[in-house]
């Protein structure tokens, strides 16, 4: 059989394969070092923790389907030999996952154990079967996307979701999920179960050299993190359509080394004909009554700027989030990327310097939005503040539309925040996006664009308290030149309509306000240490003849409050 280093990858043919040069080859090795210091990667003793942790959660796995099989009542010998497969995706199956990282996790059983059985049965058995203490913080979320179980195995996150095969009655130690017959009979929830372990092996299979595609993507996850461009569900790509892109442009140049790769990757993906889709391999049919993304016959489809579409049956669209501002600016970026990287490889730069923090904060915009989602207890503002994420690109795309906005830009992470207040007044404010009541003892969290659940901090309250759960999104504006106005009223009220039509929407527990907000008068917590947080103008004493008028882009206090009040009536 032929390597994978043989055969022929991708849509194309290679547009080099010419083999690194020596500079080249430096300049990955310098790559892998700033990785290791930028902690990019864990230790061998951390590694071998999840390798065990894996391995117990198979053997739960099968005890797990021999029960449901006993219970159902069939013949023990059947029960024993019906299996049970543990899968892994994401970041940990690509191998780019580093100190903290949590193991994406799919259980698979045979067509006899549903997933009802997943949620009656496994809690418990991971408890009974893990060593003492080794499990914590189980959270089963039966009712989300992808029905998940959420828990702490020694210190290691994982995200446990579950598939059954209807086609299969046994499920043996080596199955591999790539066939798509296995796909015959699921409903949509298994279907999107099963996706994630299958594309990411198509991934793996696509690439010529793993482990330079490997060395590659860690560069290009870190940078896209601290560059604040990494999130689905803010409009900008999420981890496996950077690991497509990336897989593309190891396909274009199979011999090149992962400093090679960076570069090209940046000079390939900046110049890229959109909405020309990003394909690793040509879109197949397959066995299903099921979409494939196709904008010949799906108007839907031809709407998405950014294609990149997954290479498993059924093909996806993993960027159908990303929005006119978040294509600008990701487009920046890989310009910027591709400008440091060519210093780099001629020596006049460090991969470092690759890796600076973004600015969006402190040098970014001039006027933001807050959406402000708020709650009374910290379990309704998990799901109300993950419904407002979710629909925070909508009001983007919604701002985008308006006559003096270029562009808006979301920030990829919400800021959470935990107030308590003492009377009715103190709740409306903290609800506002006051931080007058906030409990400084806390510190101010960061969510997390790829966590299925947020734990978040709980804190009890006394009769004579109440705690309020803020989480903030900050959107970017950047004003077309003469912009005279910046009402907002309309987009603001359509957004809010949006959300607070959800039907588990409560009045007594959740709220929703959207301020406008100066660059100076940003909260201290989203700086962090060592970063200088705008300053408010300086005003000019007048000293003779009439009052100027003040410019459109530079409004006078009255014309400021006026504005503010604006959208804040708007708001509520």
């Amino acid at each position: 059989m032929a390597s994978s280093e043989n055969k022929p990858l991708g849509v194309t043919a290679p547009l080099s394969t010419a083999l690194p040069t020596d500079s080249e080859n430096q300049a990955s090795n310098a790559l892998i070092e700033e990785l290791k210091k930028q902690g990019n990667y864990e230790s061998q003793t951390d590694t071998q923790k999840r390798t065990v942790a894996l391995q117990s959660l198979q053997s739960i796995t099968e005890e797990f389907v021999k029960r449901v099989s006993k219970a159902q009542g069939l013949p023990e010998s059947i029960a024993n030999s019906a299996g049970g497969k543990i899968f892994t995706f994401g970041s940990f199956r690509l191998g780019v996952f580093g100190p903290g990282s949590d193991i994406d996790t799919l259980v698979v059983a045979p067509k006899h154990v549903s997933r009802d059985d997943f949620f009656k049965y496994f809690p418990d058995l991971l408890v009974e079967m893990a060593p003492v203490g080794a499990i914590e913080d189980i959270t089963p979320v039966v009712d989300s996307f992808v029905p998940i179980i959420k828990f702490e195995y020694s210190g290691i996150s994982i995200d446990l979701i579950f598939s059954r095969l209807a086609v299969l009655s046994q499920i043996p130690q080596n199955l591999s999920l790539q066939d798509s017959s296995l796909l015959r009979g699921l409903d949509e929830t298994d279907l999107r179960s099963l996706n994630g372990t299958r594309v990411t092996d198509a991934i793996l299979d696509l690439v010529p050299q793993k482990a330079i595609f490997r060395t590659a993507l860690r560069g290009i996850k870190l940078w896209a993190q601290r560059r604040a461009i990494y999130a689905n569900i803010m409009g900008f790509p999420g981890g496996v359509a950077w690991a497509m892109l990336v897989a593309r442009v190891c396909q274009l140049y199979p011999k090149a080394t992962s400093s090679t790769i960076i570069l090209k990757f940046f000079r390939i993906m900046e110049k890229w004909q959109w909405p020309m889709p990003v394909l690793l391999k040509p879109i197949e049919s397959g066995p299903l009554q099921v979409k494939v993304w196709n904008p010949r016959v799906y108007k839907h489809d031809s709407y998405h700027l950014m294609p990149i579409i997954t290479p498993a049956y059924p093909s996806m669209c993993a960027t159908h989030n990303i929005t006119r501002s978040t294509k600008e600016i990701i487009n920046r970026e890989l310009k910027r990327g591709g400008n440091i990287t060519d210093q780099i490889m001629m020596g006049k730069a460090h991969w470092k310097d690759l890796f600076v923090k973004h600015t969006f904060f402190t040098e970014g915009y001039k006027y933001y939005l807050s959406i402000i989602s708020a709650s009374t207890t910290r379990e309704a503002q998990n799901t109300w503040s993950g419904l407002v994420e979710s629909k925070v690109r909508l009001l983007v795309a919604s701002l985008e539309g308006h006559d003096s906005i270029s562009l808006a830009h979301p920030f990829n992470k919400g800021f959470e925040r935990v107030h308590e207040c003492k009377t009715d007044e103190g709740i409306e404010k903290a609800k506002g996006g006051s931080l007058e009541f906030q409990l400084k003892e806390i510190p101010t969290e960061t969510t997390d664009p790829n966590a299925a659940v947020k734990d978040g901090i709980k804190v009890e309250a006394d009769g004579k308290k109440t705690i309020v759960y803020t989480t903030t999104h900050y959107i970017g504006l950047e004003l077309k030149e003469g912009a005279k106005s910046l009402d907002l009223s309309y987009q603001v009220d359509d957004f809010k309509h949006r959300c607070m039509s959800w039907d588990k929407y409560d009045d007594n527990l959740n709220a929703l306000t959207i301020i406008h907000t100066r660059n100076c008068d940003l909260p201290d917590d989203v700086f962090a240490p060592g970063e200088l947080k705008p300053s408010r103008p300086l005003k000019k004493k007048a000293t003779n003849g009439p009052k100027k008028r003040a410019a459109p882009d530079e409004p006078s206090s009255n014309a400021r409050t006026k504005r503010q009040q604006t959208s804040v009536a708007a708001v509520g």
